[in-house]
């Protein structure tokens, strides 16, 4: 998460202490669960350069997160897109909201905003370093 890549010698990398006492209280408001705050995850979609901030949607049509990144082997998407391999890293709309919130304080955006607050949560897979793939034949 955001507080484990903290690096205060790298400015890319510096948690704001408001921030930082929002993590230590667990202060997630309604975008928090069971004492945690999801960041980010990723998807199997395809990325490419230029598509960062594109929205990401469940198969509802709501807005789950926007396309941030994508792994390493995701780059060669422009050539060949390999479904084993490759993975879009989005940002989950949630952390969004709760950096709007509670971080910012901007609740005029939040109030003009349907949100739906009672969303049932996806089976959770803990991320572990995948054995690396070989590339197909």
């Amino acid at each position: 998460g955001v507080m484990q890549k903290e690096n205060p010698k790298n400015p890319e990398f510096i948690v704001p202490k408001k921030l930082k006492d929002l993590y230590e209280t667990k202060d997630y408001g309604p975008y928090g669960q069971d004492g945690k705050q999801d960041v980010d995850f990723l998807t199997t979609n395809d990325i490419t350069g230029g598509n960062s901030g594109s929205p990401v949607i469940n198969g509802k049509g709501e807005l789950i997160g926007l396309a941030f990144d994508g792994n390493w082997e995701a780059m060669s998407g422009d050539i060949a897109y390999i479904p084993k391999l490759q993975r879009t890293i989005v940002v989950d709309i949630r952390y969004i909201l709760f950096v709007i919130d509670k971080y910012a304080g901007d609740t005029r955006l939040i109030d003009e905003m349907t949100i739906h607050k009672a969303v049932p949560q996806p089976n959770r897979v803990e991320a572990t370093q995948p054995a690396q793939p070989t590339a197909p034949k």
